[in-house]
């Protein structure tokens, strides 16, 4: 039964690993859910309760990373909050187009917010870079964490089970 558990738990952590390399979406709130569920479902036999706490911990890095990221990236090049908005906006739409529209979404979303809200071509382009290179940072940064995340929990089930 711990097998199947930490299984499917596994199963669950690698969604949101998966989830976290999408704009907007809480990959690493997933993989701190799995494993808080799998601690209730097997109690003693799961995790321990300082390697959960270090996982809310890393879910808090990853959260405060990815926002921080986000904003220094717009900020650094001239971004106001359309540009932060656009960037995110667009990466959602742009998963309807595969990897291109993962890439350009995020520019095109920023640009043409900042377009909107009276900005020239140049400083809107200029802004929409920033916070597309800003989001995929903090992509990385949260995908790095999940990973370490990820292992941590695996590594002490793994460990615990065999004591």
């Amino acid at each position: 039964m711990e097998i199947i558990g930490l299984s499917l738990t596994l199963l669950v952590m690698l969604a949101g690993l998966i989830c976290g390399l999408m704009p907007g979406f809480p990959g690493t709130l997933l993989v701190l859910a799995a494993a808080v569920g799998h601690r209730l479902c097997f109690g003693p036999a799961s995790v321990n309760q300082s390697v959960l706490i270090i996982l809310v911990l890393l879910t808090a890095v990853a959260l405060v990373f990815d926002f921080v990221a986000g904003w220094f990236g717009a900020n650094k090049f001239g971004a106001t909050w359309r540009g932060a908005a656009g960037a995110v906006l667009g990466g959602i739409i742009g998963l309807f187009f595969g990897l291109p529209g993962i890439i350009i979404g995020p520019f095109v979303g920023a640009t043409l917010l900042e377009l909107s809200g009276g900005r020239e071509w140049k400083p809107a382009a200029k802004a929409g870079l920033g916070a597309t290179l800003g989001l995929f940072v903090g992509i990385v940064g949260k995908f790095s964490i999940n990973v370490i995340m990820i292992l941590l929990f695996t590594t002490n089930v793994i460990l615990r089970s065999t004591n």
